[in-house]
């Protein structure tokens, strides 16, 4: 088992290093001069490269990779350009508002997709299988965010029982702070629960047809039974993997929904600082993004792993 963990590990270190190369040079070639930016269209020459300088913008794309991955580990995610403050304090900062977001959303996701998943696998053929099929099409179909300005239009225009944009802060506890992560976290979770519901129902379809359930079966288990017994824990290896993707998503993927609730997250920071020109920012953010999707990524295949061990073997 951990011969297994360190070749997987191994190959996500690779996996980071050309993700940190990738993003790197796409963020380099983006238009734009942040010095320019910052000091607006009227500054002399002098003045640009006076900031250029003081930036390290001056030195070539190479030492200028080096010195950002050397910081990334140290832990240092450099200085902002435009905050002139440290980009983790600002990640951190933001974080306190993505984190709990993508965890509601993951367990509104879950909770939706595994119920929905069993109750259409159970009542297979049935109109409670068709609903949930129907349903799950429609959801995967659906954009999150043109989901979320629904959702806003109709409970917070239309019903006024959640607010439609903003965070209230976990200053006054998390009640308030909840609320105004409710429709974002829904906005967030329903595409997802009906990609859930959709492998749950095929996983726990396959399962309910192997040789063990048919032999519960015949020892005097009903169907529901063998389901509930058997059927629902042996289903869960495809639901794993896919829920460890959703993870990563519903972390890295919220710039958009950020953006449409003015949420003062990670993603809506991403979007500012990429309008800013704020290059130590934006790669900072995005390799700390990469690096959850790997790092969960790495989690699921080490619990895939103990839940099947035949995959240490490959």
């Amino acid at each position: 088992m951990l011969r297994y963990a360190l070749g997987r590990l191994l190959g996500l270190s690779l996996t980071l290093f050309l993700a940190s190369v990738a993003v790197f040079t796409v963020v380099e070639v983006i238009p734009g001069d942040p010095a320019q930016i910052m000091l607006g269209m009227e500054a002399t020459p002098e003045a640009r490269a006076t900031l250029r300088a003081e930036l390290g913008l001056d030195r070539g794309p190479v030492a200028r990779y080096l010195s950002w991955a050397g910081g990334l580990l140290r832990g240092d995610l450099g200085v902002s350009y435009t905050y002139r403050v440290p980009v983790a304090d600002l990640v951190a900062e933001r974080l306190a508002v993505s984190v709990p977001m993508a965890a509601y959303a993951l367990i509104l996701a879950l909770a939706l997709g595994l119920i929905a998943g069993a109750l259409a696998a159970a009542r297979r053929g049935g109109p409670v299988d068709l609903l949930i099929t129907g349903l799950t099409q429609i959801g995967i179909a659906i954009p999150n965010f043109w989901f979320g300005m629904l959702l806003v239009l109709l409970f917070a225009i239309t019903l006024r029982m959640f607010p439609a944009g903003g965070f209230a802060g976990w200053q006054d506890g998390p009640g308030p702070a909840l609320h105004s992560l409710t429709l974002p976290a829904i906005a967030l979770a329903l595409p997802q629960a009906a990609i859930l519901a959709r492998v749950m129902r095929a996983s726990l379809i396959e399962v309910m047809e192997r040789d063990f359930i048919r032999t519960a079966r015949a020892k005097g288990l009903s169907r529901g039974q063998a389901l509930r017994r058997h059927g629902l824990r042996n289903a869960l290896g495809p639901v794993l993997t896919i829920l460890g993707l959703q993870a990563a998503f519903l972390l890295a993927g919220a710039i958009i929904i950020e953006n449409v609730f003015a949420l003062p997250g990670l993603g809506r920071l991403l979007f500012q600082q990429l309008a800013a020109r704020d290059l130590v920012v934006v790669e900072s953010v995005v390799m700390l993004l990469v690096f959850a999707v790997v790092l969960i990524s790495w989690c699921v295949d080490i619990a895939y792993a103990v839940a099947d061990p035949r995959l240490r073997r490959r």
